[in-house]
């Protein structure tokens, strides 16, 4: 009979396997330090005595090595969150995988994330609303350009009716929408349910239709009033 393996077992059995890996490379490193040959006894550390000179000798060529491991780990992870970064990860997928949070993977790698700034449009003056998005380098040119498709004037025959930027942590950071009453755009304070993005899926499509009911309800809140 076979047992049945989840992919949580799977990636715990892998887990272990890389884990023994490491240090088996780790023990071998110590030992040729010492001047020792791979096969040469002692071949593992339960084999050690605990109290000899070479014994010690060899504990501390172990440390040693795992000391520097630790420094070459902090090497490689920067250098591959320089990578993902230039691949569009944020912060938060760094945190993730590095399991540590987003703040902590802002200091620990403050240049991996580069310049971006998302504009999101909205067009068409109800329901259902158009939206596109894209992707600059300068926040003031994503603002600008926000700003001008908004204040355009046609959004009551189709035209952009609302915007946003937000940051490469997909944090709104400015928005408008047009005001029918002063026939401009006017910028507007997002509700705290709408401050973060998400990056795609069905949790897109929902903050999506939050900001468009939000942008209807703006626009007739502010139409009553005048």
């Amino acid at each position: 009979m076979i047992d049945d393996v989840g992919p949580g077992d799977a990636a715990d059995s892998g887990r272990v396997s890389f884990s023994t890996t490491l240090q088996n490379l780790l023990w071998a490193e110590a030992k040729r330090r010492e001047g020792l040959a791979l096969h040469d006894h002692p071949h593992g550390l339960n084999a050690l005595q605990p109290d000899s000179p070479a014994t010690r000798r060899l504990h501390l060529r172990h440390l040693e090595v795992a000391a520097e491991c630790d420094l070459v780990a902090e090497q490689v992870m920067a250098d591959v969150a320089a990578r993902a970064g230039r691949a569009g990860a944020s912060y938060p997928e760094m945190g993730s995988a590095a399991r540590i949070t987003r703040q902590a993977a802002r200091n620990r790698w403050p240049m991996a994330v580069g310049t971006r700034w998302y504009l999101h449009t909205l067009t068409g003056r109800k329901d259902p609303h158009g939206v596109s998005l894209a992707l600059l380098r300068s926040r003031d040119k994503a603002v600008s350009t926000g700003w001008e498709a908004v204040r355009k004037g046609d959004a009551a025959s189709g035209g952009v009716v609302a915007a946003l930027v937000c940051d490469s942590e997909r944090r709104v950071v400015w928005g408008c929408l047009f005001d029918f009453v002063q026939y401009d755009a006017v910028t507007t304070d997002l509700p705290a349910d709408l401050v973060e993005v998400p990056d795609a899926g069905e949790a897109h499509t929902r903050w999506v239709s939050r900001w468009s009911r939000f942008v209807n309800s703006e626009i007739e809140r502010r139409a009553a009033r005048s």
